[in-house]
């Protein structure tokens, strides 16, 4: 390779405001989708690595290595469309969501509302879509019981962010390893030290806040709807949850993900088959196209309205051309040189911490989408938590401790708008109730400052040879 010159701090961040300016307009100003602001962003940041005289043979080197490091990722999200069709049909969603709405009583309601969304947003891989039904649904009890619409929010947001970070079947959850370099079930695993207790804290003090609602009588008539609906059109029975416990079984167990998963999408057809009568082209239809609901009721409907192969193909191109914009900026030396001023105040395990939320969340605030706050710092710290000795698991929790759970305070980012679009309620208003949202990040700096839980590389024979020496 001849290059002229390196690439410089300022050339490098004019990079990043190119796309930051390209995210904002596209997103909000012309109401498109990222993907042509980071193909365009790629495109520019090539010309200035080769205004330093790079050539595209070696900068296409970097972006096809970097793709490359995102194809277990993409394959898994592939299957996951499948799985998520196959199990719709099967019966094994509205199961879940069923007996996660049987349930809900006055007294345990906000508790309830956090546990329900975080079992629907576990079973469908979506705060989105838990958000924007059960959600909903929740909301109008809430009312019922005179529980002000900003502590139900936070509750709802609490539990489908929950699902939304440790469920295999979401995008972000196979998106942040993709990033940091590391296993999906090794990320879910490590996630459960900083995600699990947060959930068990934001339970405790919505059962403290629910005290006071615990006398009044329950307005059950938007959740025996959707009881009654699920109830009659699907064979609803316990038997159905065995397939979601087999995932869990996978984890613990350190199945390979892919073929785990795919051995998942091949039960949901059998399950099909067995409970729901669907033959064959139903079931290659679900996996491929996805499920339709028909019910007749718009909110369940449009729940069970998804899955299917290509409905991951929309972040799947997303995850290509972040990768090529991240590899782009690898390659040339353009995220070495941010990475390194940045730097230059995480001296410690806790700081370098501190900084990646501290990206992540400017990531959130500036470019208006929660994919480039995972794309972005996973590709910038990568080597610093590795230089520091940390496994890159730990990276990725604190992609989606920082990235993900952040997203939906922002007004103008796609979750913060999406979550006030939907629930009506101003993401200022339900901030101070979306108790995991903000408990999670506390307790994951926590760790980064004390050390707990943040898993070192394993040392290599080498590095014992010499310790044996000394």
């Amino acid at each position: 390779m001849n290059v002229k010159r390196k690439v410089t701090f300022g050339e490098a961040l004019l990079v990043i405001a190119f796309l930051i300016v390209a995210l904002i307009s596209t997103l909000k100003v012309f109401g498109g989708d990222p993907h042509m602001a980071i193909l365009a962003s790629t495109a520019f940041a090539t010309l200035v690595a080769l205004r330093a005289g790079y050539k595209w043979h070696y900068i296409e080197e970097g972006i096809l290595e970097t793709i490359k490091m995102a194809m277990q990722s993409v394959l898994i999200l592939m299957v996951i469309g499948c799985i998520i069709g196959t199990w719709i049909l099967s019966g094994v969603v509205p199961t879940m969501i069923y007996y996660g709405l049987k349930i809900i009583s006055p007294g345990i309601f906000l508790i309830a509302t956090c546990l329900i969304c975080s079992i629907v947003s576990l079973a469908t891989g979506s705060s989105w879509t838990t958000a924007g039904t059960v959600g909903i649904a929740l909301l109008g009890v809430g009312a019922g019981l005179g529980i002000p619409a900003p502590v139900v929010a936070g509750a709802i947001i609490s539990g489908a962010y929950f699902g939304d970070k440790m469920s295999p079947l979401s995008d972000t959850t196979n998106l942040a390893p993709a990033m940091a370099g590391c296993d999906l079930f090794d990320h879910i695993k490590h996630m459960v030290f900083t995600t699990g207790p947060s959930l068990i804290i934001s339970c405790v003090v919505f059962g403290i806040m629910g005290f006071k609602y615990a006398g009044k009588e329950l307005d059950t008539g938007l959740i025996n709807t959707f009881l009654d609906t699920l109830s009659g059109n699907f064979h609803l029975s316990p038997l159905l949850l065995i397939p979601p416990i087999l995932v869990i079984a996978m984890v613990v167990f350190k199945v390979p993900a892919l073929p785990g998963l795919i051995g998942g999408t091949f039960l949901g057809g059998l399950f099909a088959y067995i409970f729901q009568g669907a033959g064959m082209t139903d079931i290659i239809g679900a996996a491929h196209y996805g499920f339709e609901s028909a019910t007749g009721v718009e909110a369940i409907d449009s729940l069970l309205s998804r899955g299917g192969l290509d409905s991951m193909m929309w972040t799947v191109s997303l995850i290509l051309l972040a990768m090529s914009f991240g590899g782009t900026l690898e390659r040339t030396g353009m995220l070495h040189v941010i990475v390194e001023k940045m730097l230059r105040v995480a001296k410690s395990r806790g700081s370098l911490v501190v900084t990646t939320f501290l990206t992540c969340v400017f990531c959130n605030l500036t470019t208006g989408d929660q994919y480039m706050s995972i794309v972005l710092p996973g590709r910038m710290f990568k080597e610093a938590y590795e230089e520091k000795g940390l496994h890159p698991k730990n990276l990725s929790r604190c992609l989606e401790d920082f990235g993900t759970i952040t997203s939906p305070f922002i007004p103008w980012n796609t979750c913060g708008n999406f979550m006030y679009t939907t629930l009506m309620v101003h993401p200022f208003a339900y901030a101070p109730y979306a108790l995991l949202n903000w408990i999670n990040p506390l307790v994951s700096m926590f760790y980064g400052f004390t050390g707990i839980t943040m898993e070192k590389l394993p040392e290599t024979p080498k590095e014992n040879d010499n310790k044996e020496e000394a």
